[in-house]
């Protein structure tokens, strides 16, 4: 579906990552050799100096421009891992003599970080989209380095070790991803109101899960244990069967429409399916799939 030129920036990470990503490319026919191939592959793997490292976010970027000025094309820019650019300025900065800020990052950061995001943008003859990779230190959201990077995104989608521990994937965290396009006047107002009492009922069961450790679900008012079947029961629904990870899972992947998934997350706020178990809920597609599970898991039940 997209037309342009996509240009891949591996920025100090494994060699073997952009080795074997290179061979799936091959293999694929995103990379023709012999013929007309829309994908441009740089790296700066970890075993390259600082100075290569913090250069190679840039070259791919001009790549990026130069497709984008010259040839009018729509470009995808994808860069793994932006943390590694801001990690390797901060080793050029080091090795000039200059003072370190905050946690040890270059005192420059704001400066690199908004003259590399802010080339990435629309003109009238073409366009760049950029889709980073953002590595969080310790997972702290806070670390100034990836606070500059989120700066200048348009969303972030944030992974969560918790959630992954849980068996759910992908590991996205609700509360902490975010988008500017989540707005009534771009999006709508249901799919608005919706995505705003999901993320407002998985707070609310976050902050009663102190009470339910030490306490037990039996001290919760008969409302506050409303919410919670609800939230797990959406928490388990937020699980996505990719077909990309069928071979891992075991699930076949499953392609929902947009308002299908508003529709079923709005009917499971309204209670409507308070009856059906949670374990139905994981890893399916759209509402009706959980019925059919649920309806599956009563038969096996009944069978025992």
């Amino acid at each position: 579906a997209h037309g342009g030129y996509s240009i891949f920036c591996g920025v100090g990470e494994r060699t073997r990552e952009g080795n074997d990503l290179y061979h799936e490319m091959m293999e694929t026919g995103v990379i023709q050799l012999e013929g007309d191939s829309k994908c441009a592959l740089v790296f700066g793997q970890m075993n390259e100096p600082p100075g290569a490292r913090a250069r190679v976010a840039l070259t791919g970027l001009t790549i990026a421009e130069y497709f984008r000025d010259d040839e009018g094309q729509d470009v995808l820019l994808f860069i793994d891992n932006i943390f590694r650019f801001t990690q390797a300025g901060s080793e050029v900065s080091a090795l000039l003599g200059r003072i370190p800020s905050a946690v040890g990052y270059q005192p420059t950061l704001s400066t690199d970080m908004g003259g590399m995001q802010e080339r990435i943008t629309t003109t009238k003859n073409g366009s760049i989209t950029s889709v980073q990779a953002v590595y969080v230190p310790a997972d702290d959201l806070t670390d100034p380095a990836p606070a500059t990077t989120f700066a200048h995104l348009d969303a972030t989608t944030v992974l969560s070790r918790s959630i992954a521990e849980l068996g759910i994937y992908p590991a996205v965290d609700p509360l902490d991803s975010k988008s500017r396009i989540l707005d009534p006047r771009i999006v709508g107002d249901e799919h608005y109101k919706v995505a705003t009492e999901v993320q407002q009922i998985l707070q609310n069961y976050k902050s009663l899960q102190d009470i339910i450790a030490i306490l037990g679900m039996d001290e919760l008012s008969e409302e506050d244990k409303l919410v919670v079947e609800r939230a797990r029961k959406i928490q388990r629904f937020l699980s996505q069967p990719f077909a990309v990870a069928q071979v891992f899972t075991g699930y076949e992947g499953r392609l929902v429409k947009l308002q299908d998934t508003i529709r079923s997350f709005k009917e499971i706020l309204n209670g409507k399916h308070d009856a059906l178990p949670e374990t139905a809920f994981y890893m399916q597609g759209d509402i009706s799939d959980v019925q059919k599970r649920a309806e599956e898991l009563a038969k096996e039940m009944g069978g025992q």
